[in-house]
């Protein structure tokens, strides 16, 4: 069955109405939170493995939003079994206009309603702004959760933090080189501002319903080690492995939780480019899951989850 309409009818989270996993229909049960979620579908296939559909220009078949649709089938049903969440890439198909929002609304119908999904849109801007924008993630595309800036601020990033069953994923140290320019910027002595972003988001703008994870790249492992070490039990989001470089082996280390979680690792291109993606994808889940076991058995870590 389809899962995500292309809009529905959403109760605003004040009214605390739930929807069912079917996206349409109202439930009396309680939703559990995205990170819940996340959780129960992490253990279920055994992956961190998060699949990038980044349908970019040079990968299509065809440059047109029906190849960009065509590229993502593709990956989906390649991948659907070995992968903890997908992310989709707004951009690729904003840039189709309007038959490419249609091909993204199509897209996120063909993933499992079990399998989260990461909005990679980027959104921040001002509190009505916001708002919208949350509304366009949440309510008319049925996403479960969206990488948003913390740069305007904790009103800029409220409106995508006030219902518990959707997760925020905050932008705090990117896994492009230009991250430098500005995120390690000190604060105060010995403290870069990707630390002080962690820390505020999770700790105070978050804590009333604990749906925030952060952005920390596979490419800086200092980073990666640094944020873990303030917030143990945060999730992050870490891209750079494969096409940009990251050291799998080392960002594991330093960047999961004592109990082999709490990272979700996306990865595009090492898997679309591959001449079989099915094949790709199961490799990175088991590269990721040696990692996982290599951490669990250090000494001091807490048992397998």
């Amino acid at each position: 069955p389809g899962r995500r309409p292309a809009a529905r009818s959403t109760p605003p989270p004040s009214s605390r109405a739930c929807l069912s996993p079917h996206r349409g229909k109202p439930s009396t049960a309680a939703m559990p939170s995205f990170f819940e979620k996340l959780t129960t579908r992490v253990r279920a296939v055994d992956s961190l493995l998060c699949v990038g559909l980044d349908p970019h220009k040079s990968e299509l078949q065809e440059d047109s939003a029906e190849g960009a649709f065509k590229f993502c089938e593709r990956l989906v049903a390649a991948t659907k079994d070995v992968a903890a969440a997908y992310k989709p890439n707004a951009a690729f198909f904003e840039a189709y206009g309007a038959p490419g929002a249609e091909a993204l609304e199509r897209v996120l119908k063909l993933i499992p309603a079990d399998i989260p999904i990461v909005l990679d849109a980027k959104r921040g801007d001002i509190g009505s702004t916001s708002e919208a924008y949350a509304r366009s993630a949440f309510e008319t595309l049925g996403c479960d959760s969206v990488t948003v800036s913390p740069y305007l601020g904790g009103d800029a990033c409220e409106p995508f933090l006030r219902d518990p069953a959707k997760g925020v994923w905050i932008l705090c140290k990117t896994s492009n080189p230009g991250s430098a320019d500005l995120q390690t910027l000190e604060v105060a002595p010995g403290k870069p501002l990707y630390v002080h972003v962690a820390k505020l988001c999770c700790e105070t703008w978050a804590k009333e319903h604990r749906n925030a994870g952060l952005v920390v790249g596979a490419t800086d492992i200092e980073a990666l080690r640094r944020v873990r070490a303030e917030l143990p039990q945060v999730w992050f989001l870490s891209p750079g492995i494969g096409a940009q470089g990251g050291d799998l082996a080392a960002a594991l280390e330093a960047g999961l939780s004592s109990d082999g979680l709490g990272m979700l690792l996306p990865i595009s291109r090492g898997i679309s480019k591959a001449a079989d993606p099915a094949a790709a994808a199961e490799s990175f889940r088991e590269a990721i899951n040696a990692g996982r076991k290599a951490k669990v058995a250090a000494p001091g870590a807490a048992p397998a989850a």
